[in-house]
């Protein structure tokens, strides 16, 4: 028991039972000398994100005889780079620090900074220096994809180094693409927002007898978790929405014409959810027949416009009312649909992250293990870094039906029990949601 931790808790047992219990807490953790912590997000912000955040920095903070200062990166990496940290006792103290739970949005900002792949570029060494100034042990990063590439780059350089700084990865996308976990904090909050938002439209579009049809485009670029989530959004067999359409197999816009004009025979109110990513037998984006597509910084193209095409090209062959609705970010940032479940299982995963690392775990990702559907439960597990970046999770093939154009009662269990559950916002004294503010 050495190694430079205060040992005041285990001089001062009173028994042996005492002294027991605080072998068996401390067993299993690869003691090194008191360094200090340092968590940061990256990617596109979730209605859970914070959630986990709070489970990381409040387990840092109870980590008292392992950890010293907890310290957040604003903006990433590449804010970190930058020298743009905070202390989160000074940031946050006391209760304030339960006010990430319900914030949505990233509370430490992000990026979308991409490391080089050679890891002799000079901003590896400039970066661990940064990490040594701070006397850093333990790193950990939430986000998605594009975030577990970072995490796997800097346990690389870490290994190659001899550094001995422990990296973890926190997942979190409303995507649910990540391989290795059953699911991804920020879905669940994110499927409960569509799938009652869908609900609200179909019932809104019920009011008027006359022929229309009602495009919903749904977050997701080449996995359609998302879009799925819509199913969930039926009250019924033979409910709408009654066209749903993911980017994991080709769009056919004549099919889809003649399906919706299938669908008038059942209602006069067609409800179609499409994800952003739909494209034709070529790959080519729906969106892009319409509109010139950019890319962001990592390559990836910029999808949005499907559904404003769709509802023309229904509008023009079919001569009937048609309108397109973009839930666009409110699907991932609304706090009032956050789902109870996501939250504490985030919460959970932040936690379970520090305890790994001060096991002496590095380069890997907190990931779910889902034991069992009735009753709904999972475990929390550690999976290499290295096997899921630049890797996607799409929907199963088997879990799309309709030729292309609906959903299976497989995909509805799976996701039913990750949208239970409502948490209550705490509001100000102007009755608005009170959130926390980074200052």
């Amino acid at each position: 028991w050495k190694g430079g931790y205060n040992c005041r808790n285990i001089t001062n047992c009173e028994n042996s039972q005492q002294l027991h219990q605080i072998l068996q807490l401390y067993s299993g953790y690869r003691i090194m000398e008191m360094k200090n912590m340092i968590v940061g997000q990256s990617g596109g912000p979730t209605a859970a994100i914070n959630s986990s955040l709070y489970g990381v920095v409040s387990e840092g903070l109870r980590q008292k005889e392992f950890i010293g200062r907890v310290y957040g990166m604003v903006n990433g990496i590449e804010g970190f780079l930058e020298g743009h940290i905070l202390d989160f006792e000074d940031a946050l103290p006391g209760d304030t620090l339960e006010g990430l739970k319900t914030t949505p949005g990233a509370y430490l900002g992000s990026c979308r900074y991409k490391l080089p792949e050679d890891l002799s570029d000079p901003v590896y060494p400039e970066l661990f220096a940064k990490f040594e100034e701070l006397q850093i042990g333990y790193v950990f990063y939430i986000g998605g994809n594009d975030s577990m590439d970072t995490v796997s780059k800097l346990s690389r350089y870490a290994a190659s180094a001899g550094s001995d700084i422990r990296f973890i990865g926190e997942p979190k996308t409303v995507d649910n693409d990540l391989v290795l976990t059953d699911h991804t904090p920020g879905f669940g909050s994110a499927a409960r927002y569509v799938a009652s938002t869908v609900r609200e439209i179909v019932i809104d579009a019920n009011v008027y007898e006359k022929k229309s049809v009602t495009i919903i485009e749904i977050m997701g670029r080449h996995a359609g978790w998302l879009t799925a989530a819509s199913a969930l959004a039926r009250k019924y067999k033979g409910d709408n929405p009654l066209l749903i359409y993911l980017p994991e197999t080709a769009f056919d816009q004549e099919a889809f014409l003649k399906k919706v004009e299938e669908c008038f025979k059942k209602t006069p109110n067609v409800i179609v959810c499409v994800s952003e990513g739909i494209h034709d037998d070529k790959g080519t984006f729906i969106c892009e027949y319409d509109n010139n597509v950019g890319t962001d910084t990592f390559g990836h193209k910029m999808l949005a416009g499907c559904g404003k095409y769709l509802e023309n090209l229904v509008r023009n062959r079919l001569g009937v009312k048609a309108r397109s609705v973009e839930l666009n970010v409110s699907q991932r940032c609304s706090s009032s649909m956050m789902s109870a479940a996501d939250q504490k299982e985030a919460v959970m995963a932040g936690e379970f992250g520090v305890r790994a690392a001060l096991r002496g775990y590095t380069g890997k990702m907190v990931a779910y293990k889902r034991t069992c559907n009735l009753p709904y439960a999972i475990t929390l597990g550690l999976e290499d870094v290295n096997e899921i970046c630049n890797k996607e999770k799409t929907v199963p093939l088997e879990w799309i039906t309709g030729e292309g154009s609906d959903i299976s009662d497989d995909f509805v269990i799976y996701a039913l029990p990750l949208i239970q559950g409502t948490v209550e916002v705490p509001t100000g004294t102007d009755g608005l949601p009170a959130f926390v503010y980074r200052k």
